[in-house]
């Protein structure tokens, strides 16, 4: 029998840059410098991204939104998010459950992650408890460390939805 549900895993790094706001869930954290990237550099919202294409079975987030196409220069990723719900949805998939780290030396975002919960589900079409968001830092080591980049991870949960 074919298992109704399908797990999915993404990962973003950005590198941070002065002059650039620094966005993280659809929500401006204010920082002193953003991410840089060809879209708004979201790494928590592109790592979900990549969780919900690979637990559809699908490609990752490059081939649907390449950084070669200058029409998606500066787009929001929440955005991408609402396309590639579309996407999943046409493949008879629901979203059960998304769980998200970030991973930066700075800045605390703990005060941020509540409008991030609400920000996401709403373009995810779910309700916020069903999405975790937590923040770790490296301790000093490497590119996160060193403040130099902010990366995220995600795993996101799909079911087939009933009749599809």
């Amino acid at each position: 029998m074919k298992s109704s549900l399908r797990i999915g895993f993404g990962f973003d790094a950005h590198r941070l840059t002065k002059n650039r706001k620094l966005i993280l869930g659809g929500v401006e954290v204010p920082y002193s410098k953003g991410l840089s990237g060809h879209s708004d550099a979201d790494v928590l919202s592109h790592s979900i991204a990549d969780a919900l294409l690979g637990a559809a079975g699908l490609n990752d987030i490059g081939y649907y939104f390449p950084d070669t196409n200058s029409k998606l220069k500066g787009i929001s990723s929440l955005k991408i998010l609402s396309k590639i719900l579309q996407v999943i949805s046409k493949k008879g998939l629901d979203i059960v459950n998304i769980d998200s780290v970030v991973v930066c030396q700075e800045p605390k975002l703990n005060p941020y992650f509540q409008r991030m919960k609400e920000k996401l589900a709403k373009v995810l079409k779910i309700d916020k408890s069903l999405i975790s968001l937590k923040a770790k830092t490296t301790e000093g080591m490497g590119f996160m460390g060193r403040g130099e980049g902010i990366a995220s991870y995600s795993i996101a949960l799909l079911q087939r939805i009933p009749n599809n």
